[in-house]
Parts: C-alpha cells; structure tokens; sequence
C-alpha cells in the first residue's frame, strides 16, 4: 500500500463517513511502523495490525516473488456489503490495479443502493408508505435516534 493511495483515503473517509461507511486498513507491519504510517498520511479510520500473517495466510496473499521470510502482502481492497459480504475485490500489485476513490465512490454507491430500501424515495409507492405512516424501510429503519448517535459515535458497547 502507497502512502499516496492512503493520502487520497484520508481525504475520501470523510465522505465515507458522512455515507455511513467505513475504512479499516490491514497491515503486517509493527506497532510503530503502522501509528508512524498512519499518523503521518492523517488517516482517521482503525488500523489493525497482522504481524503474524494471519490474513496473509488465509488468504494466500503473500507476495510470492519475494523473499520467502515474511514476505510482503500483495494489496488488496475488498469493498464489503453489510454483514462483511464481498462486493469487490481489487488487486493492488501494481498502483493502478488499486481502486481510485472515484471508483470506490461508485461501489459505495451501488452497495448503498441495495441495501437502502429508501435509496429510490421519489416513487409513488415510496410516499404512499411515507403518508400513511408506514416508516419501516425509511431511515432510520425502526432505531431510535439514540442508537443512530451511538452507532455513528462507534461506541458500540451502548447499544440497547
């Protein structure tokens, strides 16, 4: 992974942010290593650390053309559906093989779409639930406004 690429996620997180959605980075580097990287592209989204290789492993992601003594991770971006269901899964060998926020924008979009019972609100049977009070598939789907905040706070040990 590129400090340039992570530079552009810092800027695009807080779209994702104001989108309901969130960034993680994986890395295989140290404690400090990763605080170093991650304090010095501004990223404000959680970094876990894999300095075992867990997900290197399980995945069989090792850069193979390198040294055989942990070897590098080849970069991936996986764009994942609720419930961590793969939508997307981009290799990132090379730099352009990694997605642009433009094309990340566009999976959001489309992973937004189906899951947003609301996403079409403009149509006739859309207001007619509105109007006779059948909320259920309208935001925030049958949460209080107090779970909505915790959730957005990611102080999920306040859930009801």
């Amino acid at each position: 992974m590129t400090s340039q690429q992570l530079l552009q996620l810092a800027e695009f997180s807080k779209q994702c942010a104001v989108g309901f959605a969130r960034i993680v980075t994986i890395t295989t580097d140290n404690f400090m290593l990763s605080s170093d990287l991650r304090l010095g592209v501004g990223a404000d989204w959680t970094f876990l650390r894999d300095e075992q290789r867990v997900v290197q492993q399980d995945l069989d992601i090792a850069e193979y053309t390198s040294a055989p003594h942990n070897p590098p991770t080849i970069p991936h971006k996986f764009v994942l559906e609720p419930g961590l269901k793969v939508f997307k899964i981009y290799n990132g060998y090379w730099y352009w093989g990694r997605p642009s926020t433009a094309e990340l924008h566009a999976d959001l979009r489309e992973v937004t779409r189906r899951c947003r019972p609301d996403w079409k609100i403009d149509t006739e049977e859309m207001r007619a639930k509105w109007e006779r009070g059948d909320k259920k598939e309208f935001y925030p789907y049958g949460k209080t406004w107090k779970q909505v905040f915790v959730r957005m706070s990611n102080a999920v040990d306040q859930f009801e």
